[in-house]
């Protein structure tokens, strides 16, 4: 008795195409983070770094007619979330936890001195100085000091990040960090401490000059 053979499909279906496809990609992706992991792994395929960056162009220069009387050091937290609905974590969103470090300048600006902002006496013995009220500078994010305590991002977050021309990009912890620091900024006094080193800097100068009574005050 003879048993007919079947003959095989020969075309795989879709849906396993597709299935094949994304069992690839996970273990490609697994087997990266754990040479990533692995001590010494990564020397093996040592990279080398080019600059080839033309030199930098002059655009602009800006007289500057503002005191710099003081400076503020700040460091923060910045912890990111990032979730989507309807997916767990594992598959679609993020979480970074950032240290970011920065510098606020305070200062005041001279050249905003209005035209009756200085009054001398005849004898030019006494002064009296109208100034505007101390400003803070944009907060300036120390790189050297800056850095990502840790990452943590979904399966579809790695799957973008290797199609994407800036993968792991830090730019929305780095915006965070910079608004923190800000705020911190006003409310930290800088502002006063800027006004006083100013008056004592004036002071100095024009009791060098011969005055004997200096008046300085603000908000004109």
């Amino acid at each position: 008795m003879t048993t007919p053979l079947r003959r095989l499909p020969g075309r795989m279906p879709v849906w396993a195409k597709v299935l094949t496809a994304f069992v690839l990609v996970t273990a490609v992706l697994f087997a990266g983070i754990r040479l990533a992991v692995l001590p010494g792994i990564k020397d093996l395929f040592g990279t080398e770094t080019t600059d080839r960056s033309g030199p930098a162009v002059l655009k602009s220069i800006k007289d500057m007619s503002r005191f710099d009387a003081a400076s503020g050091n700040f460091q923060v937290v910045v912890d990111l979330e990032k979730d989507a609905k309807y997916l767990p974590d594992a598959v679609r969103g993020s979480r970074t936890l950032y240290v970011g470090a920065g510098t606020v300048e305070a200062y005041v600006d001279l050249g905003n001195v209005g035209s009756n902002g200085v009054t001398v006496n005849d004898d030019r013995t006494s002064a009296t100085l109208r100034l505007p009220h101390a400003q803070l500078g944009k907060p300036a994010l120390d790189a050297d000091h800056s850095y990502a305590v840790s990452k943590q991002r979904g399966l579809l977050d790695r799957l973008g990040d290797v199609f994407s021309d800036n993968p792991n990009s830090e730019h929305a912890v780095q915006k965070l960090a910079v608004s923190h620091i800000g705020d911190a900024a006003k409310e930290s006094g800088l502002t006063t401490r800027a006004e006083a080193n100013t008056t004592r800097m004036l002071e100095g100068l024009l009791h060098s000059l011969g005055f004997k009574d200096v008046q300085v005050t603000y908000g004109t």
